[in-house]
């Protein structure tokens, strides 16, 4: 019987509140547990297994990121649009770092398909539209772009950058700079 109190939506923010604490790859059921006061047994209640626990962490990332960049791309194009969809999931990895983890966390292909996951790529696209990119162009930018956000903001939120002397958001800028004249100037495949 599930204890009063805990249901599966606390569940899940609490191990990701706790997964942005001590690193998704550090969250297990035990750590939930003692977090929420009670002994591991009480939580199988609600998940089935430790699996299950960081896939409901990987599938709340995932929503509230598509919705962080939804609502930056709102109303934007072109350039604007690039920057405000590429600082959006910059933000949210510094804010979130484990919940930015786990949304890369695999999913079988039915979660997958579930989450949120689709909603980045439509974004994504729908970025790329103010490129007039044709196939398979758009498919190959969508993986460069995703790529190099990802690549960025994983070694600045892992301390890659800070032994260097210049600033980490002056080369942000120049990486979003170098993105948007790359999709502007490339030549058309096919």
């Amino acid at each position: 019987m599930a204890r009063t109190g805990i249901t599966p939506e606390l569940l899940t923010r609490t191990a990701a509140e706790l997964a942005d604490e001590i690193g998704f790859d550090n969250l297990t059921v035990s750590a939930v547990a003692r977090r929420l006061g009670v002994k591991d047994p009480s939580l199988y209640a609600h998940i089935r297994n430790a699996r299950e626990l960081k896939v409901r962490v990987a599938l709340l990332a995932l929503e509230e990121l598509a919705d962080a960049a939804a609502t930056a791309l709102a109303g934007r194009s072109g350039k604007d649009a690039l920057v405000a969809f590429a600082n959006a999931y910059r933000d949210y990895a510094k804010k979130h770092p484990g919940r930015y983890a786990a949304g890369q966390f695999e999913l079988d292909a039915e979660a997958a398909l579930n989450s949120a996951a689709p909603r980045h790529s439509r974004m994504t696209r729908a970025i790329l539209r103010g490129y007039d990119l044709p196939e398979p162009d758009e498919t190959d930018a969508v993986r460069f772009l995703h790529s190099t956000f990802h690549g960025y903001v994983s070694l600045e939120t892992a301390g890659g950058f800070s032994h260097t002397p210049r600033e980490a958001e002056a080369s942000w800028a120049w990486t979003l700079e170098t993105l948007d004249h790359a999709l502007r100037t490339r030549p058309r495949t096919g």
